[in-house]
């Protein structure tokens, strides 16, 4: 489940703080990575550990132009985690994975610069 505009598109309707602090978004460990048997485009499927307060969490990403399985086990990622589960294939995944589109519409995952507690929220 991933949407793609263009970097030329305009930005969204506005929208006010108090919506937008509606999105959780965290930080969690990628502790497992495997490829997503049975999908319909090539995606990898992830275990995330986001920390005490959300635990681990299952999500299926559109990643595999930028990063292998190996790569990402131990890297940080964002996600949503407050969004309803959603069945992709057999898989359920349970969190959105966050990244951003490059020059050719392959996926590059947004995550931190410096290490960050897993489950810190945006702020």
């Amino acid at each position: 489940m991933h949407k793609t505009d263009l970097p030329g598109n305009p930005p969204e309707a506005e929208t006010d703080f108090d919506t937008f602090r509606q999105i959780d978004i965290r930080i969690g460990t990628v502790l497992e990575a495997a490829p997503l048997e049975g999908a319909r485009k090539p995606s990898i499927r992830l275990v995330i550990d986001f920390g005490e307060g959300v635990g681990h969490k299952k999500s299926s990403a559109q990643i595999t132009d930028h990063y292998t399985p190996e790569q990402l086990v131990g890297r940080q990622v964002a996600a949503v985690v407050n969004f309803p589960p959603r069945q992709i294939g057999k898989f359920m995944s349970e969190v959105l994975t966050l990244g951003f589109p490059d020059t050719d519409g392959a996926i590059v995952l947004f995550s931190p610069d410096s290490p960050v507690p897993n489950g810190a929220r945006l702020a």
